[in-house]
């Protein structure tokens, strides 16, 4: 086929998982004729620094080895330098514990993967920046601010080490504080920020977060628009019985939720808040979130 992909490595990925998997992934690929080069990090945010030097370099095809946290990094390493450039390709080898984006094409993560890269399956992607007090971000999954964050947030700060016990502590112990908030944000054509107290909100590129659950079901990652989601202020028993819907997409029919699509969002925010952005968890002063349309080509 005479493709050539560099492959960023996390080896941390699912807790060793993405190491132990990648070498038969990666013979596969190449018994398939595809040459793969590999590079692997060995801290947190190296993954941006290989892909920003290798696009500068010339590099337009690379394999997020990882889970969706990877992914995450090696697309702030392709932007903000590819925009008005060549569209880089962005191929996935799920080997880390969340793999939510691909999750909008199938359920069989690793086989699918490599089935997606042999036969160059691939399509455009709109890339999602945004524009907080100190930067510029780049994700192509999902924003979320609210219970969804604060949950992720708890997790990765006291839980990170206890798996998914640590998910299920950090799940009630954001329950049992249950703070609904105001998050100021003004959709694009609308006169106001609304401000109202909600749940969560969510900034969407694609349909899935956390692997199964399907928080967007109307997003596309190709329609030039930001899919928003938000959930008004749900009581704890409310939240409880309607779970179940956040994972098959009827949770947006529920009398507190609205979705959107726009091309832009601001915000009105008094002070950084913590966000979940693509499994990464950070805390931002967001001001503005706009789409780059088919910014990127992805295989999947």
């Amino acid at each position: 086929m005479g493709q050539t992909y560099l492959a960023i490595v996390n080896p941390a990925a699912g807790g060793g998982r993405s190491n132990k998997l990648l070498g038969p992934a990666l013979q596969r690929l190449r018994d398939a004729g595809i040459e793969v080069k590999v590079a692997t990090t060995r801290s947190a945010g190296q993954a941006t620094e290989i892909a920003r030097d290798a696009y500068a370099r010339g590099v337009r095809r690379f394999i997020a080895v990882g889970g969706d946290g990877t992914s995450y990094e090696v697309v702030n390493g392709l932007f903000p330098q590819a925009i008005g450039r060549d569209v880089p390709t962005l191929a996935f080898l799920p080997l880390g514990t969340g793999n939510s984006f691909l999750r909008d094409f199938s359920d069989r993560g690793v086989e699918y993967a490599i089935e997606a890269i042999r036969s160059e399956k691939s399509r455009p992607c709109d890339v999602l920046r945004m524009r907080h007090r100190n930067g510029v971000i780049y994700f192509i999954n999902l924003l979320s601010m609210g219970f969804s964050a604060d949950v992720a947030t708890l997790r990765a700060r006291r839980f990170s080490h206890w798996g998914e016990l640590g998910y299920i502590t950090s799940i009630f112990l954001t329950l049992a504080r249950f703070n609904r908030r105001p998050f100021p944000v003004r959709v694009a054509g609308e006169e106001n920020f609304d401000g109202r107290r909600c749940l969560f909100l969510t900034f969407n590129n694609s349909k899935f977060t956390g692997g199964t659950m399907m928080i967007a079901p109307k997003a596309e990652v190709n329609d030039g628009l930001v899919e928003y989601v938000r959930w008004g202020p749900i009581g704890r028993l409310g939240l409880i019985r309607n779970l179940s819907t956040l994972y098959d997409g009827t949770h947006i029919e529920h009398p507190l939720a609205e979705r959107k699509a726009a091309h832009k969002i601001e915000f009105n925010l008094e002070s950084p808040v913590d966000v979940m952005v693509d499994g990464e968890v950070l805390s931002l002063h967001c001001e503005e979130l706009d789409v780059i349309p088919a910014a990127l080509n992805v295989v999947a």
